[in-house]
C-alpha cells in the first residue's frame, strides 16, 4: 500500500506514520509539509490513500485535494482536521473526500477509516451522516448564512472571528492584504453581517468558534 500524507507538523506526521506502520508493517509512506511538496508527490507515484490536513500553509487542504481530484480523480482522499466534524466535513465531503477525521481521533480511527476507503467505501461516522441529513434539511431553510461562502472565504470567516489581524491572516495563507481585506468586505456582504464584532457573535452562537 502506498500512502501520502500532508500535514504541517511533523510530530503529526510521525505520529500518523508510526500507527499506519503499526497494522501495515509493509506500507510504503511518503511526507509532505505543505501543499506545493504534496502536488509535486502526487505525480511521481500511484497513490492508494493521500491523507490531508485542512490547514495547509498557502492553499488550503479543501484547495489541495480539488486539484487531486482534476488531476487523480481516481485516487482517495482521507481529510485531517484539528477543527471538529461540523466546521469543515460536508465541505470535505462535497468535494469528493473519502472521508474526514479529527486529529483528535486519529488514534481510534485512522486504520479503519483506511480498511474502509480500500474497500471502495466513503469513511462517514454516525456523527457526519446526522450533519448530512441536517445540511439537505438546511436547503429549504435559508437561516444558514456560513454555508453561502465559498471554501476560501469561510477559512477567512473563522479566522477573523477569531480575532485574527488582516496581516496575519495575509501571511498565513500566503496572500496579500488587500485580498484578504475584500475576502472580508465580501464575507460581510454575503453574510450580511456589518462589522467584526458580530461575525464572532455570530461564529460562536454557531459553533464555528
Amino acid at each position: 500500500m502506498k500512502i501520502l500524507i500532508g500535514d504541517d507538523h511533523h510530530v503529526v506526521r510521525r505520529g500518523l506514520k508510526m500507527i499506519i506502520l503499526d497494522a501495515y508493517p509493509k506500507a510504503f509512506i511518503e511526507e509532505a509539509a505543505e501543499g506545493a511538496t504534496l502536488l509535486q508527490k502526487l505525480k511521481l507515484q500511484k497513490w492508494d490513500i493521500i491523507i490531508c490536513d485542512i490547514s495547509m500553509p498557502g492553499r488550503s487542504g479543501l484547495e489541495i485535494m480539488q486539484i487531486i481530484k482534476e488531476q487523480a480523480p481516481k485516487i482517495p482522499v482521507l481529510m485531517l482536521s484539528m477543527h471538529p466534524a461540523e466546521h469543515y466535513a460536508i465541505r470535505a465531503l462535497k468535494l469528493g473526500a473519502f472521508g474526514y477525521i479529527t486529529k483528535e481521533s486519529a488514534s481510534d480511527e485512522l486504520i479503519q477509516a483506511i480498511k474502509t476507503i480500500n474497500a471502495g467505501r466513503k469513511y462517514i461516522t454516525q456523527d457526519i451522516a446526522n450533519m448530512l441529513v441536517d445540511e439537505n434539511e438546511d436547503l429549504f431553510a435559508d437561516n444558514q448564512p456560513h454555508k453561502q461562502l465559498s471554501n476560501r472565504e469561510f477559512d477567512v470567516m473563522k479566522m477573523i472571528a477569531e480575532g485574527k489581524k488582516i496581516s496575519d491572516i495575509a501571511n498565513q495563507l500566503s496572500l496579500s492584504i488587500n485580498t484578504i481585506s475584500t475576502y472580508r468586505t465580501r464575507i460581510l456582504k454575503k453574510m450580511k453581517i456589518d462589522n467584526n464584532a458580530d461575525l464572532t457573535k455570530y461564529a460562536l452562537d454557531k459553533g464555528i468558534i
